[in-house]
């Protein structure tokens, strides 16, 4: 019997915080799971439940108060080239280098490339989200289904152990998104990446997925961890599995309701 695959991130029992101007808020409480070489791993709950803040501490910008966050089973203190984040906001780019510079900045600033090398890795990576003839383009000259993709070529070229997506597609329209999971879906399917994904919504959790993760409502907990890796979102299968993770979801919401009544 062949031994289990050892997990690329192990997140054990971990409790976050945060501060406001007035108070202490615990954002998740003793969450666990385990994220596997070429996974699309995604996390989807309701707003506030700590889904951002739970992708912050693994790519290093926030301590846990509880628990642990190992990447290759060495655990994570400070944010490091072998996580890359990914925003929803349209900002994220340099708006004064065009699209190529964005992508070699990155592989240079970090010190991993030279220059000439990193210039051959971002349009590898450019032409993989099917930006080659906007290589020399301004980012204000981009849709924002084009900024977006620049994002994740200059994701993809740091070539991380996991790309850390936080509600990517979330501030575009729907055709654009739906091009957009696709897109993400075809070049899953070229390279294999690992992916953390966070999203508050059920449809593009199925559609994007093969392992996903619920959280409950305020702090964040499991709810449950389903496996939807090879079902056809828009079949029978994908219907099912959208209504099982909205019951799950709606009889914890209904729960907080009652409680928060008695």
């Amino acid at each position: 019997m062949r031994p289990s695959p050892a997990p690329l991130l192990s997140v054990q029992g971990v409790t976050l915080r945060y501060r406001t101007k007035d108070h202490l808020i615990t954002a998740t409480y003793r969450v666990s799971f385990d994220v596997y070489r070429s996974d699309r791993f995604v996390i989807v709950g309701p707003s506030g439940c700590g889904k951002s803040t739970l992708l912050k501490a693994v790519g290093g910008y926030l301590p846990t108060v509880e628990g642990q966050i190992r990447l290759n089973n060495q655990e994570i203190a400070r944010p490091g080239p072998d996580r890359v984040m990914v925003f929803q906001e349209f900002d994220q780019l340099l708006p004064w280098k065009t699209v190529k510079e964005n992508v070699v900045f990155a592989l240079t600033a970090s010190g991993r490339l030279e220059r000439k090398a990193a210039e051959e890795k971002a349009m590898h990576y450019i032409d993989k989200v099917n930006l080659s003839g906007f290589a020399d383009s301004l980012p204000h000259t981009l849709s924002g289904g084009m900024k977006q993709r620049v994002a994740i070529a200059r994701g993809m070229a740091m070539e991380p152990e996991i790309l850390l997506m936080d509600e990517p597609f979330a501030a575009l329209d729907a055709l654009t998104r739906a091009k957009m999971q696709e897109e993400l879906l075809q070049l899953w399917e070229d390279t294999r990446f690992t992916v953390l994904f966070v999203t508050h919504s059920i449809p593009e959790a199925v559609r994007i997925g093969s392992r996903i993760l619920l959280l409950s409502p305020h702090p964040g907990q499991v709810r449950a961890e389903l496996n939807s890796d090879g079902i056809d979102a828009r079949g029978p299968d994908g219907k099912l599995l959208t209504q099982r993770i909205e019951e799950l979801l709606f009889q914890e919401n209904a729960t907080q309701g009652r409680m928060a009544h008695v």
